[in-house]
């Protein structure tokens, strides 16, 4: 394959793409990307800076008409701003202590030194977010399945006029849209609440989103879950790093 033929593999069905979309694209791709760098220095501008992305999104695959994806943005809007609260009230919670205990502020000054300025409190995930991610993962799947159902009557202008219904009108794009949502709207929750584990969420269905993407034609954004599953590996380790730390502070 030639450079010119690869080129137009990647890049060609942008030709029949308005240009305000693929601006829109690129738009949001770079400032997902700048949220996801931020997330990993437990930086609180990841959910401002990723509220621009996820809007942006949900304007462009409602026009793409993919539904699922779609899905997963206006939730990653919602969650953005209840991790906003969260990690604001952590952060304030995290001053307080480091003022009336001199020894963990020696400590937090070392996460400091990390390029970690907000001193954010990471956590492990417990035993009682086990419920809650097995009741987000089924109500997601079960939600995006009847999306993908009902879809004829969407496209039909939610006209149930000659529309054909059927799961054996799913393809495997359908199924697999399901899966990422739902791994993508649990590891969502759990960074909301600081919890290591959702790097390896995002690692996982960051990494089945390159493929997925490309096949929908969408090669910006899986130029960007490239991008996205490489930074979710270095976050993974930049996180426990964190955790260790904060345990020292803890018990000094």
């Amino acid at each position: 394959m030639t450079m010119v033929e690869l080129l137009n593999w990647l890049f060609g069905q942008y030709a029949d793409y308005p240009t305000l979309f693929i601006g829109l694209e690129l738009i949001a791709v770079i400032f997902g990307v700048a949220s996801v760098l931020l997330a990993s220095k437990t930086n609180i501008l990841v959910f401002p800076i990723g509220l621009v992305s996820t809007a942006i999104f949900v304007y462009l695959l409602w026009e793409w008409q993919l539904f699922g994806d779609m899905f997963i943005n206006a939730y990653y809007t919602i969650m953005s701003i209840y991790g906003w609260i969260n990690w604001s009230k952590n952060k304030e919670l995290t001053q307080h202590r480091d003022h009336i205990n001199p020894t963990a502020q020696q400590h937090n000054q070392e996460l400091k030194n990390t390029d970690a300025p907000n001193l954010i409190q990471v956590e492990r995930l417990d035993k009682n977010d086990v419920p809650i991610l097995a009741l987000l993962a089924a109500a997601t799947i079960a939600f995006v399945g009847l999306v993908y159902y009902f879809r004829p009557v969407i496209n039909n202008n939610f006209s149930f006029d000659g529309a054909e219904l059927g799961m054996h009108l799913f393809t495997w794009v359908d199924y697999t849209d399901m899966l990422t949502t739902a791994l993508f709207l649990m590891a969502m929750w759990l960074m909301a609440r600081r919890k290591i584990e959702h790097w390896i969420l995002w690692i996982v269905a960051d990494a089945i989103s390159v493929p997925l993407y490309f096949y929908k034609g969408l090669t910006f954004t899986a130029l960007q879950y490239v991008v996205f599953t490489l930074i979710a590996i270095w976050a993974y380790y930049e996180w426990q790093q964190r955790y260790r730390l904060q345990s020292h502070a803890a018990y000094a």
